[in-house]
């Protein structure tokens, strides 16, 4: 026997899917006396015996999906995530969550795992440089979330059009002085994107950018909101929830009033810590769902690989 031998090996040699190989090796219902026979033959020929520990794996479903979220107190992706979950449950689909932490070793480590565990597909939540031959073999199964790869389904976010809408809604209020907290470049969305959407905002309405690109976290956004704030400065755009957070508090610290910030993510602790914050919801229950719908709909249809935008909301 190969030792390489697997579940999915047995179907292709058989002619049936997974599920019903599944269903033969544990002895359920539901398979035709015709069908059991014919994968009971392949499994004899072939000497193949389901380990122990891929049997307890897969007891409970034949049917399992990852989800690689970059981390697992990210206020947003568990927004995502919190309508993903139910959408795979309704579909008879158990949910595997792992964590990348941004780290290209860790998605290689992750998706090499799953493969090992024959799950049906996966969605991975996105960031920079991940490059495209660690993805290719999951081409058929995997929706990226977040990040756009070409020749493979993702759910992405209108990322300079949430700038634009805070923007917009700042100058109507006549602000005039309004500066900008936002993430490196090095990220291509959450960062490049959006403080390019500043950038342009500023050039188009004669406005002078002040701004700063510290990373992510609410700690850098509370570090580094004195960079920005001028004398004139009257709002402060934060392209992340976390870094208006940060922001917020080192206002509050400094007893500085009468800066209106203004802020991507809609997320509840946000708006219940500030309610005064102006936000754009950039709609990460609805990524979440449609990563789902979309996973599904790959796992089981040979459907073409779309690119899916979420419009941001002005809330």
């Amino acid at each position: 026997m190969s030792n390489r031998l697997t579940i999915k090996d047995i179907a292709r040699l058989s002619g049936v899917g997974k599920s019903t190989v599944s269903r033969v090796l544990n002895n359920e219902s539901g398979v035709s006396q015709a069908t059991r026979e014919k994968v009971l033959a392949i499994v004899n020929q072939k000497g193949f015996s389901p380990s122990r520990s891929a049997r307890a794996m897969r007891s409970q479903s034949d049917k399992v999906v990852g989800v690689i979220v970059t981390r697992l107190d990210s206020l947003s992706e568990n927004l995502a995530v919190q309508t993903m979950l139910p959408a795979f449950y309704a579909a008879g689909y158990d949910p595997i969550m792992m964590e990348s932490q941004f780290s290209l070793a860790l998605v290689e480590e992750h998706l090499r795992m799953l493969r090992q565990r024959n799950v049906d597909g996966v969605i991975l939540f996105g960031f920079s440089d991940i490059p495209e031959t660690l993805l290719r073999p999951w081409q058929k199964s995997l929706v990226m979330l977040a990040r756009e790869v070409e020749g493979f389904t993702s759910v992405c976010y209108d990322d300079r059009g949430a700038i634009a809408l805070l923007m917009e809604s700042l100058y109507r209020q006549g602000h005039r002085h309004i500066s900008f907290l936002g993430v490196p470049h090095t990220d291509s969305t959450t960062g490049l994107l959006r403080h390019k959407s500043y950038m342009d905002f500023c050039a188009r309405h004669d406005l002078t950018p002040h701004f700063a690109l510290p990373g992510l976290t609410m700690k850098l956004g509370f570090e580094h909101a004195s960079e920005v704030l001028t004398p004139q400065t009257t709002a402060l755009v934060c392209a992340t929830d976390t870094l208006a957070i940060g922001a917020s508090k080192y206002l509050q610290q400094q007893q500085r009033s009468g800066i209106q910030l203004a802020s991507v993510g809609n997320t509840p602790l946000l708006k219940f810590l500030y309610p005064e914050i102006i936000t754009v919801d950039p709609g990460y229950p609805e990524a979440g769902r449609q990563a789902a719908f979309q996973l599904i709909a790959r796992i089981n249809t040979n459907v073409a690989p779309e690119r899916i935008v979420i419009p941001s909301q002005l809330v």
